[in-house]
């Protein structure tokens, strides 16, 4: 395994033989107050990609970090998606939303590059996407921002896919 960090937002990223990179979004904590203490819990949000048309996000939960991003990555690689894209974008304007969280992605020239937030990033890079617009509205919570980010590469469909649904010729 291979141990990369990212130089301008100071996450790392790991590589694998088999092509699949992770990166962790945020770790939580939760304390369970006892006669001797506090006792904490972690649970890891985790982005798994190839950077070339698959991701998938999963989430992990123990009693140590390690432990817990482990299980993320673990989840993650079970929830592996392929995506629909148009060159280094995505081919067309998309919305999508779960919970209160609603994420808009737009297509950009080649060139533009990432233009996300800290919590879609990971998973449009390991994606493989390079030239998007995103816009987020309500929920700020990073799993429902996750969870709508999916949902809207899974939606994603070609010029060609979409004139074989309705069965027409391009032209």
């Amino acid at each position: 395994m291979q141990r990369q960090q990212n130089k301008r937002d100071k996450r790392e990223t790991f590589s694998e033989e088999g092509g699949l990179e992770d990166q962790v979004v945020k770790i939580y904590r939760c304390a369970k107050v006892v006669k001797g203490g506090r006792r904490f819990r972690f649970a890891a949000l985790v982005v798994v990609g190839d950077r070339s048309g698959q991701v998938g996000i999963g989430y992990g939960k123990a009693n140590e970090v390690p432990t817990a991003v482990e299980k993320g990555i673990k989840s993650a690689k079970k929830n592996l998606v392929a995506i629909q894209m148009t060159g280094s974008t995505i081919p067309h304007r998309i919305k999508a939303k779960f919970g209160s969280s609603l994420v808009v992605l737009i297509p950009a020239a080649e060139g533009t590059g990432i233009i996300a937030g800290v919590r879609l990033r990971p998973l449009l890079e390991l994606a493989g996407i390079r030239d998007v617009l995103t816009k987020s509205y309500g929920s700020t919570n990073p799993k429902n921002l996750l969870q709508a980010g999916m949902r809207a590469l899974k939606r994603l469909r070609s010029a060609e896919q979409v004139a074989e649904l309705r069965g027409v010729t391009l032209s």
